[in-house]
Formats: structure tokens, C-alpha cells, sequence
């Protein structure tokens, strides 16, 4: 078993123009092309596009990039946008802190470069929540840079093509794959190769190389895959350090003023649900039980808990529904209708109790 580095024998099959000129060919016929984000070298689109896809399905963000592009057709649009705004549309994709760099970021590309993004992955990164991965993207489709992304479809592919046994969770080790990564690009005689390159090997991991059971019959680069001489694709790429999961449980106040509003709270810049609009929070039903006067007490209905699973965190909240009778809550807050509640920025489960909110009668309500 090979604990570190790649297989010698995997650099001596073809050599890296082999490699890249297969990934090319192969993605002329058989890669992905109708996507709403190919077949352009608008960097808006391809900056949009690679935030979206991060730790998110295709199916799940042609939606939401078409509804974008709508609103914001250009990277003006979305930087002159509240933040408001741009979590309201992002509402339901999940990992707020994209939503977030992402207006940032477009802020940053007005004021420092005069609304025309950085033609290189060095400057691109300099760039709220552009990382490498994403810088290098942006460059090689739109501006033809030869740059290697590295994003997990792509640590898959070459790790499994390499033999790359290295722990992906140290930093050196994914530095030794970044330059692996480089060395297999097309050559610089090639420079118009870089963007079809960059799509098809995203392409294969995404359609071919997959985490499991990958269709190894089908991919252009198995004589040269190391991984499937030895017969062993699914041991790759290896990642020891695993995260370290937690559990909370939080009440949520869902306070109903009679006439079907919802006093909703703007969570603080920091922690969970930084930024977004939600129902008020609590550690304990105690100190839920404690913000309310004593005939809203009288309309307590405790709603089933259920669980919400983060990335990092499993979530079991418990909404407790009362009929507050529109009083200010609080001073960060406000009653909303549900005609308001689709332009808001909503963590995925206040959604989902919104939703059901809205169709059964308030507590105490005759």
C-alpha cells in the first residue's frame, strides 16, 4: 500500500500531453456543453456559476443562476444590490457565507477594477471568496491562462490517473497535487486547449469518475489510470482528517400577531445564519418562556422538534407557536407577511416553518 505521493509508473504512461490531449478530444464528443455557464468568457458567469456549484448540484442551481442573471445581469448590478436582496434570491441554497463574498466580492470588482475582473488567478484570489480553485477557473476559461483548477471532481480524477496515495487533509500534500495538477495542463504551444481542457476534466469527474462505482469503461484516460491497474479506484483520493460533529438543540419562537405576520429577527453579522432574517432563537424553552407576558404564555403550543443536519452541526429545533398579538418583540425585528417573506434571506428550516405557518390557524386564535 503506498502511504504518500504518486505511483512512479502513473508520470511514464503517455506523459502529460497524452493526458491532456485525451481529456481534450474526450470532451469535445462526450463532455458536457449546454450548461448556462459554457460556452462563454463572460467571467461574471463563470464566477457565478463556480460559487453556486460549490457543495451544490447542477440541478439544484440552474435555477437559481438563471434568477440571478435576471436580477443581476452584471457585476454593477449585483454590487449596487442590498444584502437583503442578494440573500433573498440565494434563500434555500444553502452556505450563506457564498451569498455573502459573493456580494462582496462584486463590490470589490467595482472599486478596485473599475468593473472588469482581474485577468489573472494570482489577482483573482485577492478577491473575497475567490480561492485558487475558483481563480483558476475564471482565468483558464475566460482569459486562457494555463493555471490548474482543483476542485473534488478534479482531486478524484488525478488522483485516482496518478496513484496520488498523499493525506489531502496536509497542506503539503495538496500542494504536491496542485503541482502534479500544473505539470498535466496542455503545453504552452497549446494555450487554446486550456479552457476545453479545464471543462473536460471537471466534466469526467463529474459524469465518469464518480466517488463510487465510477464507469471506468467509459473514461478516455484509464489505460494510464493507476487506480485501475491496481483495482482499487474507490481508495482514492485519500483524506484522513474527518470533521468533528456536534449537536444543539434551539427553540424558535414563531410569534403570530392574529392577522398571519411573523416577527422575524436579523441574526447578528457572526454565527449561525449570520445576516439572514429568522425566528427568534433561543438555548432553552425557559428562556423562550421568559421574553413573553403572561396571557401570550396562555397560547404556548409546542410544535413538533425536528432535525437539521449542517455541515459541521446537527441542529434539533423545537418551535414553540404563540399568538403575540403584534407587540414589538424586540429592537432588531419586525412583524413580516408572507407576501414579504420571499424577498428575505431565510435559513432553509425558518423557511420550511414559514411555509407550514402559513396554513393552519395561529395559536389561540378562535
Amino acid at each position: 500500500m503506498r502511504s504518500e505521493g504518486f505511483a512512479p509508473a502513473a508520470a511514464e504512461v503517455d506523459g502529460a500531453d497524452g493526458f491532456a490531449a485525451q481529456i481534450v478530444a474526450w470532451q469535445q464528443t462526450h463532455g458536457r456543453s449546454t450548461l448556462p455557464w459554457q460556452n462563454t468568457r463572460d467571467p461574471y458567469r463563470v464566477w457565478l456559476s463556480e460559487v453556486m456549484l460549490q457543495q451544490t448540484q447542477v440541478s439544484t442551481v440552474l435555477g437559481y443562476f438563471a434568477r440571478f442573471l435576471a436580477r443581476f445581469p452584471d457585476v454593477r448590478a449585483l454590487a449596487e444590490a442590498g444584502e437583503d436582496e442578494v440573500f433573498g434570491l440565494w434563500s434555500g441554497l444553502g452556505y450563506y457565507s457564498r451569498a455573502r463574498n459573493m456580494h462582496r466580492c462584486a463590490q470589490d470588482v467595482v472599486a478596485r477594477f473599475a468593473g472588469e475582473f482581474p485577468r489573472t488567478a494570482v489577482e483573482l484570489t485577492t478577491l473575497p471568496g475567490i480561492g485558487r480553485s475558483t481563480a483558476a477557473a475564471i482565468a483558464a476559461f475566460c482569459f486562457g491562462e494555463r493555471v490548474a483548477i482543483l476542485d473534488g471532481n478534479v482531486k478524484r480524477v488525478l488522483t485516482r490517473v496518478l496513484g496520488f496515495g498523499g493525506d489531502l487533509a496536509s497542506s503539503a500534500q495538496e500542494r504536491a497535487l496542485w503541482d502534479r495538477a500544473t505539470e498535466l495542463l496542455p503545453p504552452d504551444g497549446q494555450r487554446a486547449d486550456i479552457a476545453r481542457y479545464t471543462q473536460g476534466v471537471m466534466d469526467l469527474g463529474a459524469t465518469v469518475c464518480l466517488s463510487r462505482k465510477p464507469s471506468c469503461m467509459l473514461c478516455p484516460v484509464s489505460p494510464m489510470c493507476v487506480a485501475l491497474r491496481d483495482d482499487e479506484p474507490e481508495r482514492y483520493p485519500v483524506k484522513t482528517r474527518k470533521l468533528r460533529r456536534t449537536a444543539q438543540s434551539l427553540w424558535m419562537l414563531e410569534a403570530d400577531d392574529g392577522q398571519g405576520r411573523v416577527w422575524l429577527e436579523k441574526r447578528p453579522a457572526r454565527g449561525i445564519w449570520a445576516g439572514l432574517y429568522c425566528l427568534p432563537v433561543f438555548d432553552s424553552r425557559e428562556a423562550l418562556l421568559d421574553t413573553l407576558q403572561a396571557a401570550e404564555r396562555k397560547t404556548v403550543l409546542d410544535a413538533p422538534a425536528f432535525l437539521h443536519v449542517l455541515t459541521h452541526k446537527d441542529l434539533h429545533l423545537h418551535p414553540v407557536q404563540v399568538n403575540a398579538g403584534g407587540r414589538a418583540l424586540g429592537e432588531q425585528g419586525g412583524w413580516f407577511a408572507p407576501d414579504d417573506w420571499s424577498a428575505l434571506g431565510l435559513p432553509a428550516p425558518v423557511r420550511k416553518l414559514l411555509l407550514a405557518l402559513s396554513s393552519r390557524p395561529a395559536p389561540g386564535a378562535a
